[in-house]
């Protein structure tokens, strides 16, 4: 027989356990516990953790060991206490041969020098031309300073004496007569018996009165002055006196070809300025050309035409040739006539003591070259 038994009580349930009791069970009341709590947390961390970022410690410095930890060195250039030196004179830079023939004008910017002062000119201008050189027609494979051609001459130590001048004409002397002259007169002065009348001074004119002691006998129309005309010269139309003028020595000249000259018009010139080492070097280039057709006269020697040297020398403040660097023929040109070129320049020495204010510039010694071309 099957046993029905009645059904027993179901057990009850098993209450799970909260990690924090201290919480309320309400959500709400929960939440607002939970953000208290984590404020506060935060704050002691805060409290805990600021110090110890602020902490200024002080800073230690570590000497290096090449260096002293009280020791400045400064170095300073002693050229920084010194009065600055004055600046030396500019070296000529270009030396050319002006126009003995044109007026003297000071131009307003160049850097040629020579013996005298030279504005550039030329007789038929170049339109927009602003060159420091006259525009001339020449050859254009050589270089050349000059810009006028004339003839040298050797310089003579005799000159003639010239002939005597005939003598001027001169009126013959011309005896004038005498002049009368009578002393200055007196006077005579009359006066009445009464004291309110008149007194009256009286002279007698002379129309030769003058202011000698005693008369002079002569005629009343003869002049003042006795033998005006005596010895007064007289021009002769037929014989004037020579004219004064200085001699300009203009060397041979070959021009260098130059299309591109100045607008301004007169007589032909070039912009130069006057220096005393444009003196010496014009007087020198004179001597030497001298002495090369000089010797080429005697040697009787013709290089080939179109033959050039160039010898480049030494020159010291005492005119001497102190050295010979170098002479530079060109291809075909004869060893005499190479030789020739420096025994020229050699053969004049010395060439005259340098002016104080050349040494200034120049210093003691200076180089030069000559280029010498055989027509």
């Amino acid at each position: 027989m099957s046993e029905i038994s009645a059904p027993q009580p179901s057990a009850k349930p098993r209450q799970r356990r909260r990690g924090f009791p201290w919480l309320s069970e309400k959500p709400e009341v929960r939440s607002i516990q939970i953000g208290v709590a984590g404020t506060l947390l935060i704050h002691l961390l805060l409290l805990l953790v600021v110090p110890h970022l602020l902490k200024v410690e002080p800073v230690r410095s570590v000497p290096r060991p090449h260096l002293s930890p009280h020791q400045l060195d400064i170095e300073m250039d002693p050229s920084m206490f010194m009065p600055k030196a004055p600046k030396a004179p500019k070296v000529p830079d270009r030396f050319v041969e002006a126009n003995p023939n044109a007026p003297e004008n000071i131009p307003d910017k160049t850097h040629n020098f020579s013996d005298r002062n030279q504005q550039v000119a030329q007789e038929k201008p170049t339109p927009n031309g602003k060159s420091d050189m006259p525009a001339l027609t020449g050859r254009k494979d050589i270089e050349s300073n000059q810009i006028v051609t004339g003839q040298l001459s050797p310089p003579q130590q005799d000159l003639p004496t010239p002939p005597p001048m005939p003598p001027s004409p001169q009126v013959a002397s011309v005896v004038t007569p005498r002049r009368q002259q009578d002393p200055l007169p007196g006077f005579e002065k009359k006066e009445g018996d009464s004291l309110d009348g008149f007194g009256s001074n009286l002279a007698k004119p002379s129309p030769n009165a003058q202011p000698v002691p005693d008369r002079v006998e002569g005629e009343r129309d003869a002049p003042l002055i006795e033998n005006v005309a005596a010895g007064a010269p007289r021009i002769d139309p037929r014989h004037p006196q020579p004219r004064r003028s200085l001699e300009a020595h203009v060397r041979p000249a070959i021009f260098k070809d130059n299309q591109f000259g100045t607008q301004n018009v007169g007589i032909t010139a070039l912009d130069s300025r006057f220096s005393n080492y444009g003196v010496y070097l014009h007087r020198l280039l004179e001597a030497v050309q001298l002495n090369w057709y000089a010797i080429l006269d005697q040697s009787r020697i013709s290089p080939a035409s179109g033959s050039q040297v160039a010898v480049r020398f030494k020159l010291n403040s005492k005119g001497d040739v102190s050295a010979i660097i170098d002479i530079v023929p060109t291809s075909g040109t004869s060893e005499q006539g190479t030789r020739a070129c420096a025994r020229a320049i050699t053969i004049g020495a010395p060439y005259g003591e340098w002016s104080e204010d050349m040494k200034a510039v120049l210093g003691e010694e200076q180089e030069l070259q000559i280029n010498f071309l055989y027509l």
